[in-house]
């Protein structure tokens, strides 16, 4: 017996939903949050219109208790799925046992902020976390 399949139609127009769709979800986080007033309002709690380390800090303490799902106190491949890449968690692993604590958690984001503290100002503003170097950081708070 032989069957043909055809594509078109509402199974071709579904079939594209479903694909855009797809492509949608394999976007990087980062590349999903808009830089924009709102956002520097949540990251700038005092207010003076740039982000410093320690509000960086606060907010990837808050990220970490999201992402650990099974309230562990630390972070394993599965729960940094989409922050972090298998590489980038081993180097960030120094005690080599699979999981970040929230302490090297935070040594990454650090390492992060630094890269996109473009003049080395200690803050960041709205350009910068808008940056490449920037958006990688957001990915992580």
């Amino acid at each position: 017996m032989f069957f043909r399949l055809t594509t078109s139609g509402p199974m071709l127009a579904l079939g594209l939903v479903i694909g855009a769709g797809a492509l949608v979800l394999a976007q990087p986080a980062a590349a999903k949050i808009k830089v924009d007033a709102a956002l520097m309002q949540t990251l700038d709690p005092d207010k003076d219109g740039t982000v410093d380390l320690n509000e960086v800090r606060t907010a990837a303490a808050s990220e970490f208790r999201k992402l650990d799902k099974d309230n562990d106190g630390t972070l394993d491949a599965k729960e940094l799925k989409g922050v972090l890449k298998k590489g980038a968690i081993k180097n960030a692993d120094p005690d080599n046992d699979g999981t970040l604590d929230l302490n090297e958690y935070t040594a990454v984001v650090e390492k992060d902020f630094k890269a996109a503290d473009h003049n080395n100002d200690g803050k960041l503003t709205e350009a910068d976390l808008k940056s490449k170097k920037g958006r990688k950081l957001l990915k992580l708070i």
